[in-house]
């Protein structure tokens, strides 16, 4: 049984969250069911049996079902390519044949365990699909909001739209009405996020028109509807056959959204609170809530994550809640549609275009722009095919760019030369931050993938450009190779056989034991019994004749200020972010020291690994002191003579942590102690550069504690 899905514990509070949902459903769902093409009405129709039937088959406790964004914009496109006008009789007569053939897409995908299949459309793809769609809608909506009609098509069609209604139809005040009610909605959505701003809005536009005359000055309302539930309708089949193959290939493509914003959402949902979704069970609720919405005549429906949003800020944990959106939107339609008529157009516009904006995936594309450029332009190619070729086209482009992209990845996979530092086990990329050097005569070549006919050539070209002419030894870290193939098998063969003739060593080294098998079954058994492949590089090495503390490179200073910085842990762990880390816990660590002065060191070398998540070691910690004694100084520059004495008091302190890192890494190594002092001089000239004052200040600190600690040597030396 699924925790907390249908809790009686939980019943109380998220019944009345149930309640907040329906009223915050009723502007969205009505204005979603014009972008569809429908009736406002229809919206609320939606709105209550869809979400029951969802409640109580899906998985998930706390997830919100309804009429939402992108199958309302698909729908609104269809019938648009259909040539049906929105609103009209023939919109409300086909919608349900619509509806109905999206539930039986999730159908199939419930039978065919379509989920496996969501693998395959990248985050990005999504996001710039969902991006695209919202922009649309609202180019869409716009023109309502000065008293024009909704356009339709795509980017161009609609900006042509917009002008020529501007033209036509512009009204002032409705503008202001609209832009007002969506400037206030996401202030409100920043500042006071808890707060239903769309069922308040809604109510306030309610409450204008009865008090003001609004419909006077030219504001237009919604048109009066009857109260009551809808009664049942059965989808039209025979208006199927006159556009069976756009019908078939749009129902598939809003099945497709649905499925996939919908799973992805709810399973983030889950994740967060740990808990277990049953994707199956879920794709038979889209399927069945579906199947509900179109017996109401309602357009699609979907997972709705603005809506999902406030219920999780509520703090909702059980389906309770839609039990209860349910009941509420019956009583509304039963005994409260009157105020339908008193809504004005432009009010209801600004909550669907303040909704819209709340689903552009912006922070994705962020993202996306700082770790993974290709990444960044497959979510903005999908969003401008969205907008300029349609929603189907969009999908195709998004996913053919996804699987171009993943093919050439596979084919050109990271390539890095490996080193060592004396102070640290293992061989890493001299890309890292760090003192690590190449083994004399000793390529390490690190490959990070599955080794095939399309990247076999990649692998050598970059092997040969790796080569120097004093190499004698080769050995490929396979860790990341985790399979070869008949191609890559010969080759790899053909490279030990044109090494073994230059001379040099050849050794596959630390990959999984069925790499060896492919290579036995491939014809490259030659490799396993030369003793050219090993579980471990310290064992190729080994059988080369190099074992540890391994010879390195004699290269010059200049060229070991190119392998970077001093951090290692950190710098493994954060990257660029490294040196922005070690300031900020400087800074924290220098605020604790003048809060606490008494602090000992000790407990200091705690707090310090603590703030770094334990990327730790001696080379971090001696950059971190010369940072923490800048820092220091910084903060007392402008502060009194007695915060100054702390700061040289806490001086001392630094110096003689610095001078037992020194004895310690002088014991294990002292060439690496000479390297550490040598990159200490460096950042001591850049702190001067910078801070030349404040620099002058630490120097004669230094030399105060030097010359006292020299006369107390001295004072002893005199005693004995």
């Amino acid at each position: 049984m699924v925790k907390n899905r249908i809790s009686i514990q939980y019943a109380g509070k998220d019944l009345l969250i149930g309640v907040l949902i329906a009223l915050v459903s009723i502007p969205i769902s009505m204005g979603y069911a014009l972008v569809a093409g429908l009736p406002a009405i229809y919206g609320l129709y939606g709105s209550f049996l869809p979400i029951l039937v969802y409640g109580i088959l899906t998985s998930s406790p706390r997830f919100v079902f309804g009429v939402d964004a992108a199958p309302a914009a698909l729908t609104g496109a269809l019938l648009s390519t259909l040539g049906i006008a929105a609103g009209s009789d023939a919109a409300i007569r086909i919608m349900p044949l619509i509806t109905i053939l999206v539930s039986l897409w999730l159908l199939v995908f419930f039978l065919l365990k379509a989920n496996r299949l969501l693998i395959f459309i990248s985050q990005p793809v999504i996001g710039g699909f969902i991006t695209g769609i919202g922009v649309t809608i609202i180019c869409m909506q716009i023109p309502k909001l000065f008293g024009g009609t909704s356009g339709s098509g795509e980017l161009i069609d609609l900006v042509v739209h917009i002008y020529d209604e501007a033209v036509k139809h512009f009204h002032l005040p409705s503008l202001l009405l609209g832009l007002g009610t969506t400037l206030l909605i996401l202030i409100c959505r920043h500042f006071v996020p808890k707060l239903p701003m769309q069922a308040i809005v809604m109510v306030l536009g309610v409450l204008a028109t009865a008090v003001f005359p609004l419909k006077e000055a030219g504001i237009a309302c919604l048109p009066s509807v009857e109260q009551g539930l809808p009664a049942p309708v059965l989808p039209d089949f025979t208006l199927f056959p006159d556009n069976y193959r756009t019908l078939l290939v749009s129902s598939f493509i809003i099945a497709v959204v649905i499925l996939s914003e919908t799973l992805l959402a709810s399973s983030n949902y889950a994740l967060k609170y740990d808990e277990t979704l049953k994707p199956r069970r879920e794709i038979l609720a889209y399927s069945l809530g579906n199947a509900a919405a179109a017996a109401t005549g309602c357009c699609p429906v979907n997972g709705s994550v603005s809506r999902s949003g406030i219920a999780d800020q509520f703090g909702v944990r059980s389906q309770w809640m839609s039990v209860s959106a349910c009941l509420t939107m019956v009583l509304i339609l039963l005994f409260g549609t009157g105020f339908i008529s008193y809504l004005p157009i432009p009010v209801l516009t600004g909550i669907v275009i303040s909704a819209l904006i709340g689903t552009f995936e912006i922070q994705l594309a962020r993202k996306l722009r700082k770790v993974d450029k290709t990444e960044y332009v497959i979510f903005w190619a999908a969003m401008i095919a969205v907008l300029l070729m349609g929603t189907i086209y969009g999908v195709i482009v998004g996913v053919l760019l996804s699987s171009v992209t993943f093919i050439f990845r596979q084919s050109r996979p990271k390539i890095e030369i490996l080193g060592v530092d004396p102070e640290e086990e293992g061989y890493h990329s001299l890309k890292r931050k760090g003192n690590y050097l190449p083994i004399r005569h000793v390529l390490l070549y690190r490959f990070s993938g599955a080794l095939f006919f399309a990247n076999i050539s990649y692998f050598e070209d970059g092997l040969s450009a790796a080569i120097r002419p004093d190499t004698r030894v080769i050995v490929i870290d396979a860790g990341g190779i985790i399979s070869v193939d008949v191609t890559a098998a010969e080759r790899l063969l053909a490279l030990y056989h044109k090494f073994q003739k230059q001379g040099i060593r050849f050794y596959l080294a630390g990959h999984i034991s069925g790499v060896n098998a492919e290579l036995r079954a491939f014809g490259a058994e030659e490799l396993i019994r030369s003793g050219a492949v090993r579980s471990r590089i310290s064992l190729a090495l080994r059988d080369a004749g190099y074992d540890k503390p391994y010879e390195l490179e004699d290269v010059n200073s200049e060229q070991k200020n190119s392998y970077g910085k001093q951090l290692a842990e950190l710098t493994w762990a954060y990257g660029d972010e490294a040196e922005q880390i070690l300031q900020e816990i400087a800074r924290q660590i220098a605020i604790r020291l003048r809060e606490e002065p008494e602090t000992d060191v000790e407990t200091l070398l705690i707090e310090e690994k603590r703030l770094a998540h334990g990327y730790w070691n001696y080379a971090d910690e001696d950059e971190f002191l010369d940072h923490l004694e800048m820092q220091l100084f910084l903060q007392t520059q402008e502060q009194s003579r007695q915060n100054s004495a702390l700061a040289e008091q806490l001086e001392e302190r630094i110096i003689e942590r610095h001078m037992i890192l020194e004895e310690k890494i002088l014991s294990r190594n002292p060439s690496y102690l000479e390297r550490l002092k040598r990159h200490r001089e460096r950042r001591d000239e850049e702190f001067r550069r910078l801070h030349p004052e404040t620099y002058q200040r630490i120097l004669e600190t230094r030399r105060r504690y030097l010359d006292k600690k020299e006369m107390k040597e001295d004072t002893t030396q005199n005693k004995k």
